[in-house]
């Protein structure tokens, strides 16, 4: 697999995404230590991937997805809180947990295949 720039990688997409709609629901929200938090938590999923990426080496590159992937964590965790202190509905929890989810698992299987190559 030969990826020209991150924004090919899907896992920086889905994370992209993600980071679009925690802005949207909690971008305004009255919590400030929460929204500060999650938003942040966030957009370094996407960001990680994107720096890592930029340094051109693969053992750079797979240390910041593992930093991407505890930023995933650490999101899904936060959205439990979101949810637990009706911040967010139910469907919304739910909808913004799967897109976490897959992004976690994209990133698992982008840092499994660069064990198994030398390309990124």
């Amino acid at each position: 697999m030969n990826i020209e720039k991150f924004e090919d990688i899907i896992a920086w997409q889905r994370a992209r995404e993600l980071t679009k709609l925690v802005n949207c629901n909690f971008g305004s929200s009255r919590d400030s230590n929460f929204r500060d938090q999650i938003c942040s938590a966030s957009l370094s999923i996407m960001n990680n991937i994107a720096e890592g990426f930029e340094r051109k080496s693969n053992n750079e590159l797979r240390q910041f997805l593992f930093y991407s992937k505890g930023s995933c964590g650490e999101v899904r965790s936060m959205l439990y809180v979101a949810f637990d202190l009706l911040y967010i509905s139910k469907e919304r929890f739910l909808l913004l947990m799967e897109l976490c989810l897959e992004t976690s698992r994209l990133l698992s299987g982008f840092i499994k295949s660069l064990n198994t190559t030398n390309k990124v």
